[in-house]
């Protein structure tokens, strides 16, 4: 989410090489004597100069003596080129579990390594600046860098659309609660439940939507399988917290009114949770500041559907 930025500023061209059938005491060796920058990985060379595999340093120190670079190379090992974003190419090493990656040109001849101290200043400047995007901070963009200096129209100005985004979603909740009007005039009680049900979908979106703008420039999981993990964990939450609310509400107003209750609890968590994950992953891939937006609409659209989900299951309970 931040900058574009390549690999090609991480390179280390002075990453020890060798042919494949050098031995391991060989290279060891030459390692010695050469005190190269970037030892984390020995790239292992082909006939044609091209990158046949690489040996992490501990599996060279492991290999016996006479063991050859191409019997102890791992050829599948992750590479990546200078053009490549450095935030896939962290997100690629953690992936794959390795401490640096070969930097290749396009016909495959090594370059050198991104070393694992650049990988480790790229994973903490991006998961930063994912943060300050939670915050509402974009230090790297020339329209918000100076956002806390900006004059109040031009804030408001920026601000504005989202906030009056939520009004619109306002006054749907107003409708939504008007349209049930009969049923609160039958049983009062059911609007006792109205704040928490809706406090409870925005404390299940909010933590959706921190983890979602943390996380997803980390994971190379696809969409599909992060919202269907989302999806399962806001139905446990939401299945925890409408049993822990049955037995007080049944207590006190009845068994009827505690099964919607709980029921109501379970499907707004569930909805809540997709959509906390879904609207940062949206506004993300549509060049939007997902802090400004995500807030705001995802706060009325959660507040709008857990409305229309607990009195709709009034109305199944029958109250």
């Amino acid at each position: 989410m931040g900058r574009h930025e390549t690999v090609g500023a991480h390179v280390v061209a002075s990453a020890p090489r060798a042919r494949a059938e050098e031995t391991a005491a060989q290279v060891l060796a030459r390692l010695a004597a050469e005190r190269s920058a970037a030892v984390e990985l020995v790239l292992v060379l082909d006939a044609e100069g091209r990158l046949e595999g690489a040996v992490p340093i501990g599996k060279l120190f492991a290999a016996g003596e006479r063991s050859t670079l191409g019997q102890i190379a791992e050829r599948g090992f992750p590479r990546v080129t200078p053009q490549t974003d450095q935030e896939h190419a962290a997100s690629l090493a953690l992936h794959h579990r390795v401490d640096a990656l070969p930097v290749v040109d396009l016909e495959g001849r090594p370059l050198g390594v991104m070393p694992s101290q650049a990988l480790l200043q790229v994973l903490r400047r991006e998961h930063v600046e994912d943060l300050h995007l939670l915050a509402g901070i974009r230090r790297e963009a020339s329209q918000a860098r100076h956002a806390i200096e900006d004059p109040p129209l031009r804030r408001a100005r920026h601000r504005l659309p989202w906030l009056a985004a939520g009004l619109g979603g306002g006054a749907l909740a107003t409708a939504a609660m008007a349209a049930f009007e009969s049923t609160l005039r039958a049983q009062i009680a059911v609007a006792f439940f109205i704040p928490a049900i809706v406090y409870l979908a925005d404390a299940i979106g909010t933590q959706s939507e921190a983890i979602a703008v943390r996380g997803l420039s980390l994971t190379r999981a696809g969409i599909g399988h992060l919202l269907a993990g989302e999806l399962r964990t806001g139905m446990l939450l939401g299945a925890i917290l409408g049993l822990m609310s049955f037995l007080p509400v049944w207590f006190f107003f009845g068994a009827r009114l505690a099964g919607a209750v709980s029921s109501a609890i379970f499907a707004a968590g569930a909805v809540a949770a997709a959509l906390g994950l879904l609207l940062p992953w949206w506004l993300a891939r549509a060049g939007r500041d997902p802090a400004l937006g995500s807030g705001p609409i995802a706060t009325v659209i959660q507040d709008v559907v857990s409305l229309l989900v607990y009195f709709g299951v009034v109305r199944v309970f029958g109250l």
